[in-house]
């Protein structure tokens, strides 16, 4: 279909619910898209975060087709042996012990909530189920992950809002200790802000958290739905903080596109879930684990985060040269390929611009431009990029 006949269709029959940008694509390859018009574009937005091996990697695209000749679906009735792989790389891998498989990140945060609401009480009885979580912070879109959104708009024309949520300032330890009472279960942070405007964690936020977590048996919980698997020049985001949580979330980038989430605990917050407590019918099918396990062994084969790291570093530094060159340009933000440029004015018309020059990248927090793209990108895709953006602040100006 031409993209006016899928525009028209789309408003027919689909809900409202996105604001879209007037175009389709068809095809993918690495880091670079074709809509159905026949262009190509280099891709920094990555499905927001979910294509972090590029588009139809081989490793990805061969898991498909295998698995889905031989089995799709079961249930969570039976054992799964691609769960159980899958599980394993996860625990082997990072800080946790068990896993829990879902269908999305908000899937897994309201998971998290669960089992970290489950652990306290179990422990401490009724009434110790307030979670914190941070100004800045977006975490999911069902009711219970809206609570734990600091953006309002999210929340409107959807009350009451569940209740035992509070919010602290993102970066700011002593809000955290107003917040904390005795009724408080668990912290939820994620260790790079994406909707909040591509901003990281302070490293002594982070330690002192951990630190008063440890302190009165407040569970952490690290949401990794966005920033895992690579993006931050570690596998995992907590990494670059010298510390551990109790409970991590992952999703998006879990299996190359599938949809696949997850919740990672260590094992005394995990035994607090038995049989009955939490499930799902999707969640760890034979078919998103076969795929997720693909895609984590090329990440962790490939050490897909040394490139995240290395050409991330170049990324920055070529960012900090539009910085210097243009008074318009704010600042560099982020961490490896989830970066950010912040700007004195709106990011959406340079967006919209820089699409008319076959670049996609993403505008939050309305003055900040995201870059998710692949951990395979090149020096030379990076290079691409900054020289469109240069191209367009020069011809835009500060708008």
């Amino acid at each position: 279909m031409s993209i006016n006949v899928i525009i028209k269709e789309g408003k027919e029959y689909l809900m409202n619910t996105y604001k879209r940008i007037p175009i389709a694509f068809t095809e993918g390859k690495g880091a670079y898209l074709t809509d159905t018009e026949g262009k190509t574009y280099l891709d920094m937005v990555g499905g927001l975060a979910v294509s972090a091996l590029g588009h139809s990697h081989p490793a990805v695209v061969n898991a498909i087709k295998v698995q889905a000749e031989k089995l799709l679906h079961t249930s969570n009735l039976y054992w799964i042996e691609n769960q159980v792989k899958l599980g394993k790389i996860l625990v082997e891998n990072s800080f946790a012990d068990k896993a829990f498989f879902c269908n999305s990140g908000a899937e897994a945060n309201e998971g998290a909530i669960k089992l970290a609401r489950k652990y306290s009480y179990k422990n401490y009885g009724e009434g110790r189920n307030e979670i914190i979580s941070m100004t800045g912070s977006f975490h999911g879109r069902t009711m219970a992950t809206l609570s734990i959104t600091a953006n309002k708009k999210y929340q409107e024309g959807y009350a009451p809002i569940p209740t035992g949520f509070k919010q602290a300032v993102f970066n700011d330890f002593e809000t955290v200790l107003e917040a904390v009472t005795e009724n408080t279960c668990a912290i939820i942070i994620e260790p790079v802000q994406g909707e909040g405007g591509v901003t990281p964690a302070d490293k002594d936020f982070m330690t002192n958290i951990k630190k008063l977590c440890s302190e009165k048996d407040i569970l952490l919980i690290m949401d990794e739905v966005q920033v895992g698997i690579g993006r931050t020049g570690k596998l995992f985001g907590y990494e670059n903080y010298g510390i551990e949580p109790d409970i991590m979330t992952l999703a998006k980038a879990l299996a190359g596109g599938i949809p696949v989430g997850a919740v990672l605990a260590k094992d005394e917050v995990a035994k607090s879930f038995e049989p009955g407590d939490h499930g799902t019918t999707f969640g760890g099918n034979p078919f998103t684990c076969a795929v997720g396990i693909a895609a984590m062994e090329t990440v962790i084969n490939e050490k897909l985060w040394e490139n995240a790291e290395l050409i991330g570093g170049y990324l920055a530094e070529k960012l900090r040269e539009l910085v210097n060159k243009y008074s318009f340009v704010k600042q560099v933000k982020g961490k490896g390929f989830i970066a950010g440029l912040e700007l004195e004015v709106e990011g959406a018309p340079y967006v919209e611009k820089a699409l008319e020059k076959g670049v996609l990248i993403n505008c939050t927090s309305s003055t900040v431009l995201r870059f998710l793209p692949p951990l395979t990108i090149s020096k030379e895709e990076v290079n691409k990029l900054v020289a469109v953006l240069d191209e367009i602040f020069s011809e835009m100006g500060g708008v």
